[in-house]
């Protein structure tokens, strides 16, 4: 039988409840009414309670979930979704950065003439013929593919132990002798019992072991980001939500998405248009998905973080709200912050991702308390056990909220080098992949290029990476990085 996961409405009341509880609603009796009938909670791990509901009860989730989205919430003031919103909450809101092409003409370049400038040096590719030469900086082609790379190193790191408890990943880590964490883990070595108890990642454990590793497999984490350069590519930098969805229903396999994505396509299959895609019968509209497709929108705004943070908002409200918004428009800030021209150190970075944040919001407290858990302590298990315990028994492992603040915990104790953010974020357990992918990308670009990262890292990669977006599989991470320089170049309006 098809148990198809994120969208079964029996389970997505359960994750709904939860929902409500965290933003300020009240679903107690909504709560009793759903246990009386015989419904149970939502699975703590899988997408999907492994048997079907009787007809009445599936009926009785849909109701509920209707019900609920009706519940008034304490936080609508102080945790807006609108950007005009957002913006007037954030009194530290960066100024944009100055510039912009003389004449507005734009040229996007498509995927085959990067490939046909394969063999220009990092850096070289020129400005499009007959338009005006961009005043801002754009950072060169080598730290772009830095931090290509390190976004699939980071992701390839925290695959096999994905959906995990902590303790498993310490213990698979520590019986090869490979924890602290310091490389990819393997399973030579591990104790079968151990095994049996902690089974590494079903889908990625053939992939992504160190003895197995070849090439870059297939993950959400980088399909989003070929995704946004599609989109950049067709639409330029004043794409709309609703582009972004059309892009999608083109180019994005349903059995690829997740969570709020997967909630959100089936809605545009309904006839929902954004933003009530993020919103109708979505609990997971404050998960991660948005956060894991921010990175190209701070890539191509360099030293503009409020740029980045609005083109992020756009995207990321196709699919989420609130804290699960903001998450994005903070990894949106804080990466044009680390791309600039002359990048700043991962501190001042993740200073000004946090002023594109409401300070009120959950979020920003959340990230707060990270940054000084991870200056106090310097055993960095010391600071991933406050996390857990302040977080674990209210979110679940994909939420938004605990992976933004253990990423920012990551990258802080870790000064911003490499392999300690990387290793830091996924021992840290929650959404590994996505956060060893988010705080890869983020340390590589103030590595500068791909030579400053550990051959251990880069070499298995093999410069090629798998995906089901548009022509990119087995594409270079070097002719993605060329492609991303280009787009860095737009202004203007759409073609």
């Amino acid at each position: 039988m098809l148990r198809l996961t994120w969208v079964q409405p029996e389970d997505l009341l359960g994750h709904e409840l939860r929902q409500a509880q965290q933003d300020g609603r009240e679903p107690q009796a909504i709560a009793a009414r759903w246990k009386a009938a015989g419904g149970s909670q939502a699975p703590l791990r899988a997408g999907a309670s492994p048997k079907p509901p009787s007809r009445y009860l599936r009926q009785l989730a849909e109701d509920l979930l209707d019900e609920l989205a009706h519940l008034p919430s304490q936080f609508t003031d102080s945790e807006p979704t609108g950007l005009a919103k957002i913006k007037a909450g954030c009194p530290a809101w960066p100024a944009p950065t100055a510039g912009g092409r003389a004449d507005g003409a734009m040229r996007v370049p498509s995927l085959d003439r990067s490939r046909e400038r394969g063999r220009r040096g990092a850096g070289d590719a020129p400005p499009a013929p007959g338009s005006a030469t961009h005043p801002r900086p754009v950072p060169t082609q080598a730290r772009l593919e830095a931090a290509w790379l390190g976004r699939a190193a980071g992701c390839l790191l925290g695959k096999p132990v994905e959906k995990l408890p902590l303790t498993g990943i310490r213990q698979l880590a520590a019986s090869t002798g490979n924890w602290p964490l310091s490389t990819y883990f393997t399973a030579r070595g591990v104790p079968a019992g151990l095994l049996r108890a902690h089974p590494w990642n079903r889908r990625s454990a053939t992939t992504s072991l160190a003895e197995n590793i070849d090439g870059m497999p297939e993950d959400d984490d980088l399909n989003y980001p070929l995704l946004n350069l599609l989109l950049l590519q067709r639409h330029g930098k004043d794409f709309t939500t609703a582009d972004v969805a059309a892009l999608w229903l083109e180019e994005l396999p349903a059995g690829r998405t997740f969570t709020a994505e997967r909630v959100a396509y089936r809605n545009l299959l309904t006839g929902l248009e954004p933003p009530h895609t993020a919103r109708h019968r979505n609990p997971f509209r404050e998960w991660i998905g948005a956060l894991i497709r921010a990175d190209v929108h701070g890539w191509t705004n360099p030293g503009d973080p409020a740029a980045a943070a609005e083109q992020a908002h756009r995207d990321a409200t196709l699919t989420h709200t609130a804290n699960g918004v903001y998450a994005a428009m903070f990894t949106a800030a804080t990466i044009a912050a680390a791309t600039a021209d002359d990048p700043t150190d991962i501190h001042t970075a993740l200073r000004t991702g946090l002023t594109v944040v409401p300070p009120a919001s959950r979020l920003a407290q959340a990230v707060h308390h990270a940054l000084q858990l991870a200056r106090t302590h310097d055993n960095f298990d010391t600071v991933v056990d406050e996390l857990h315990a302040t977080h674990a028994h209210t979110h679940h492992w994909v939420h938004a909220i605990p992976n933004t603040a253990l990423i920012a915990a990551a990258l802080t104790h870790a000064n911003g080098d490499f392999t300690g953010s990387i290793c830091r974020a996924v021992s840290g357990g929650w959404d590994t992949d996505s956060n060893g992918a988010t705080t890869g990308s983020i340390a590589a670009l103030l590595a500068g290029s791909p030579s400053a990262l550990p051959d251990r890292w880069t070499a298995p990669l093999k410069n090629r990476l798998a995906t089901s977006v548009g022509d990119f599989d087995g594409t270079g991470f070097d002719t993605v990085a060329r492609l991303t320089h280009d787009l860095a170049h737009l202004e203007g309006p759409r073609p």
